[in-house]
């Protein structure tokens, strides 16, 4: 299969490195990649925001699926323009990527499904906004409206500090203040091909940019999988799943469907566990980062089939996708400064020493060079490798990690040591 990927992360770099797992052989190319998805795959130079440029090189070059990464191209409209020509995207469409692209969307659609989540008030000024804090209370969560990379969100018990927050994003558009929810996070995939919907394995990532969840939120700075604890709450895993299907996913699909914006792509459901049940926290519209990166690792179920059968309306006829039980964590590598000013264009060393660890890949997020032959490769963004490991068990997973971790250079760089601690090991 001649496989196009649209992006540039480690997120893109999962989805490739799952796609060459496959026994069947894939010619992949990707724009615009970095340095470490160069080594998987073929880089090509297409503007991936570019409709038109995405379309154009998959008709000439026979892509039998394109798969769309990050927000922006789905938000930009490429799956409208690859799907105007007949070409199997896995991606939602403009109007259906809304979910992601502007929160409010999200609750509306979430109010007219009848799915569980929290109160929210839509406010366009400081004073809708101070209005807000008053009806709803502290903690104060307040969200950018529209794409903020993962940093568009604060919770904050300080009213100034949220007021601050608001205010940074109010030029640009309104903010939504919302119910503030308490209890374990929990991040769910789920394929779609605007009718039926297929689960992937549960996740939880960290946020914070520091150990013991301190610091300012980040994109992300690690994850794992599976979560033995949801046993204790509901069973299994596989109730878990279930219930989310029948509760989210599935009336979130069908009312898109219902308003003439069927959602084809991942719906990422962004869930927390309250006292009350499970109520959604937010949807994103593409697989999530650094979620991605202990999901597909885990799955035995070939990529390929089950991205094309959602591209093509035919995931009614695949069965649920089958996982390993092998545990699954990653730990991000961020640059000096992240998330506020990362540092960059600082040299990487030590990338073969930690790739030789057992049961270890190194994903990359935010790489570029060498400059020369043989030379170090360099940091270009905040969140730079993600180091990923298999195990057993979570204390082996965990060793393999920070072991490779441990054996990367990078001046002023860190990391979080406790993720998934609380789990084992």
């Amino acid at each position: 299969m001649k496989i196009l990927v649209l992006g540039s992360g480690a997120r893109e770099h999962a989805i490739i490195l799952a796609l060459r797992s496959e026994q069947a052989t894939h010619d992949i190319f990707v724009a615009p990649g970095n340095a470490g998805i160069a080594q998987d795959a073929t880089v090509v130079a297409i503007d991936q925001l570019d409709g038109g440029a995405v379309t154009s090189f998959a008709n000439e070059n026979a892509i039998d699926l394109v798969v769309i990464g990050p927000e922006a191209p789905l938000v930009a409209g490429v799956a409208d323009a690859l799907r105007e020509r007949g070409i199997p995207v896995f991606g939602p469409g403009k109007a259906a990527a809304q979910l992601e692209g502007s929160k409010a969307f999200a609750k509306r659609v979430m109010d007219a499904a009848a799915v569980p989540t929290g109160r929210a008030v839509r406010a366009a000024s400081a004073a809708d906004v101070e209005a807000a804090f008053d009806e709803l209370g502290a903690p104060y969560v307040v969200k950018a409206d529209g794409l903020a990379a993962g940093k568009g969100v604060i919770v904050t018990s300080d009213r100034a500090a949220a007021l601050a927050h608001a205010a940074q994003y109010l030029p640009t558009g309104p903010v939504l203040v919302e119910e503030f929810l308490s209890g374990p996070e929990v991040s769910l995939f789920f394929l779609s091909d605007g009718d039926t919907v297929r689960a992937l394995s549960p996740a939880q990532d960290f946020k914070r940019a520091y150990d013991g969840d301190e610091g300012p939120n980040t994109g992300g700075m690690g994850a794992y999988s599976p979560l033995p604890w949801l046993a204790e709450q509901f069973g299994s895993e596989r109730e878990f799943v279930d219930l989310v299907t029948e509760q989210v996913a599935l009336p979130v699909i069908r009312q898109l469907d219902a308003e003439g914006t069927p959602f084809i792509g991942l719906l990422y459901a962004g869930l927390i566990l309250t006292e009350q049940g499970v109520r959604v926290i937010e949807f994103n519209a593409r697989f999530g980062d650094p979620e991605t990166q202990v999901v597909l690792p885990r799955l035995q179920t070939a990529l390929s089939e089950l991205l094309l059968a959602a591209a093509s309306g035919t995931l009614e006829d695949q069965p649920d996708p089958v996982f390993a039980d092998d545990v699954a964590i990653t730990v991000v590598l961020a640059s000096e400064g992240y998330p506020e000013a990362p540092q960059t264009g600082r040299q990487i060393s030590g990338l073969s020493d930690a790739a030789g660890v057992e049961g270890v890949r190194i994903v990359h997020a935010a790489t570029a060079g060498p400059d020369a032959p043989g030379g170090d490769l360099v940091a270009t963004g905040g969140r730079v490798l993600n180091v990923v490991s298999l195990g057993e068990d979570f204390a082996t997973a965990r060793a393999r990690a920070y072991d490779a971790i441990d054996r990367i250079g990078l001046d002023g760089s860190h990391f979080r040591r406790d993720i998934a601690a609380r789990v084992g090991g």
